[in-house]
């Protein structure tokens, strides 16, 4: 039976003090973060974001916090939070894979994808980080956790992979780590040191 992400899943792994794995002050913490390295490579501040596989969306209330005018836009492949959350939350029905074909009439200068990818197989990885990287104005947010990583929260379905297979999947679709799972897309590569990269050319 296929892993269902319902009403159910959401209330368990982010509204029960029991389970849940991220507090609202982490989560803005590292909004925070993410914003500020966008911006820092971009040279100015962010006017759009897309977030894939968001779930109820709870980056969007704390990006617009710090940015109240920004375009948000998510994705999530869960009929539940589409049927719910669709039309106020700005969520699209669509799973990472079908970023190989899906565009929109705008590139991003933020994307996010959190806990997503290490429950996925490596050909819809591959597949959808083509559209992440061609859609990519900015900065990319890719959240994952490996076989390295003492993962605590939802282990059902989790693939523990090397990180050497992660960064190299990323390398080949054209996105360089800048530390703290941001990677820049080809169009600020050029704009980056050295030593600004997580791993430095020697």
């Amino acid at each position: 039976m296929a892993k269902q992400y319902e009403q159910a899943y959401f209330d368990k792994w982010y509204r029960d003090p029991e389970h849940a794995v991220a507090s609202p002050a982490e989560l803005r913490r590292k909004v925070a973060m993410v914003v500020a390295q966008a911006e820092y490579y971009l040279g100015r501040p962010i006017r759009n974001m897309l977030d894939i596989g968001c779930g109820e969306a709870r980056w969007r209330a704390e990006v617009r916090r710090l940015r109240p005018r920004i375009e948000y836009r998510g994705l999530d492949s869960s009929s539940y939070v589409v049927q719910r959350y669709g039309r106020t939350r700005q969520i699209g029905l669509a799973s990472f894979g079908q970023l190989q074909h899906l565009r929109f009439d705008q590139r991003f200068d933020l994307i996010v994808c959190t806990d997503v990818l290490h429950y996925l197989a490596p050909a819809e990885i591959r597949a959808g980080l083509e559209g992440v990287v061609d859609m990519l104005e900015g900065v990319a947010f890719m959240e994952v956790y490996t076989s390295k990583d003492d993962v605590v929260g939802d282990r059902e379905g989790f693939r523990g992979r090397a990180p050497g297979w992660y960064l190299k999947a990323f390398g080949e679709a054209g996105l360089l780590p800048c530390g703290s799972h941001c990677y820049l897309g080809p169009r600020l590569q050029r704009r980056i040191a050295a030593l600004e990269r997580a791993w430095p050319q020697t």
